[in-house]
């Protein structure tokens, strides 16, 4: 009887107790939906690149059992408000309204973004991944989340879409935290091979949000210089590198080191978001450097240590680019091996 009362008081801590203290858990976000996006034949944005990396993730026999997947909801108007203007989601409805069936893929008007008939629904959905990202690590379901979405976001600005981008999906987040959960401090830390513009544009005046990026230079969007460093309260809460053409991932290791670690001794951020753009590996079809999987571990290595000393372990990640699929899906596989391990 003594053995059995031991076993029920047993079963009922494990039922309370948060996952992260069950097991090295790691939150998945993701949606068939998301593969609705329909950007038209020999579009680079294409579901494959999404469907590849979640099917490879669910054979996977070691990361496999380590992962959650639950459900969760689009992003409302109201959250998209915290960082895009009235006036762009009314121009994005009013865009939609124009496809027929003669007509079922534009252009947006903001820049070169297609979408069709399912674009903004599945977008708003991205953008819901994001936030419940940050439900999983504030709840303490697991340490780290993964919201492995589609089309990406940080293009996108607060008045315009643009370089495949609608909604931006890590600023929504970021907003997300700090109103539904008081953090104070983020740091956002972007690995895509392209400049993230529209994330910069959206906190480049505030002092609560840092902004990390190492990107290819010169390259589309063509902004993101070292000199780009913020303005006013926000004016150096902001990090840009520029990596050569051709270059592995030893500039930005070296930037997370020598550059974004002492800055982080100063801000002490509450919870680390990352842009996963996944384009900088070597032989992306877009991209013209030469990050390996090795590359993408070290990378991950770095932030969960950042995030071990000052956010309690908090990291969400928030795929962005990336155009092999056989790449993203290793890639990914490497950053999920260290958050699992964490």
């Amino acid at each position: 009887m003594h053995i059995l009362r031991h076993y029920f008081i047993s079963l009922l801590l494990l039922s309370v107790l948060p996952i992260e203290a069950q097991s090295t858990s790691v939150t998945v976000l993701y949606d068939d939906r998301f593969l609705l996006h329909d950007t038209g034949a020999g579009h680079p944005e294409k579901p494959d690149r999404l469907g590849f990396i979640v099917q490879h993730l669910k054979k996977h026999k070691t990361i496999s059992p380590k992962l959650r997947w639950p459900t969760f909801s689009a992003a409302t108007r109201e959250h998209l408000l915290s960082v895009h203007q009235a006036s762009y989601l009314d121009l994005l409805d009013a865009e939609l309204q124009q496809l027929t069936p003669a007509r079922p893929y534009l252009t947006l008007s903001t820049g070169d973004t297609v979408i069709s008939k399912k674009s903004l629904e599945v977008a708003k959905l991205a953008s819901g991944a994001a936030m419940a990202g940050i439900d999983a690590v504030m709840q303490h379901n697991s340490k780290s989340a993964f919201a492995l979405v589609r089309p990406p976001g940080h293009h996108a600005t607060a008045d315009r879409g643009m370089g495949f981008c609608i909604y931006n999906h890590v600023a929504v987040a970021t907003r997300y935290a700090q109103k539904r959960y008081g953090v104070q401090r983020v740091l956002i830390v972007d690995i895509d091979v392209h400049h993230g513009n529209g994330t910069q544009d959206i906190f480049d005046e505030h002092d609560s949000v840092f902004y990390f990026s190492a990107h290819q230079h010169p390259l589309y969007p063509r902004s993101g210089r070292p000199t780009e460093k913020g303005h006013g309260k926000g004016e150096g809460y902001t990090i840009n590198v520029d990596v050569p053409v051709g270059s592995d991932e030893a500039i930005i290791l070296k930037a997370l080191n020598a550059q974004l670690e002492p800055a982080m001794q100063r801000f002490r951020p509450e919870l680390i978001l990352v842009s996963a753009g996944l384009d900088a590996h070597q032989s992306d079809l877009l991209g013209g450097l030469s990050y390996t999987d090795a590359g993408y571990a070290a990378i991950a290595q770095k932030l969960v240590t950042l995030a071990n000393q000052y956010a309690q372990g908090r990291t969400v990640w928030v795929l962005e680019g990336g155009y092999v699929p056989e790449n993203n899906a290793s890639a990914v596989e490497a950053i999920l091996q260290v958050l699992i391990d964490q």
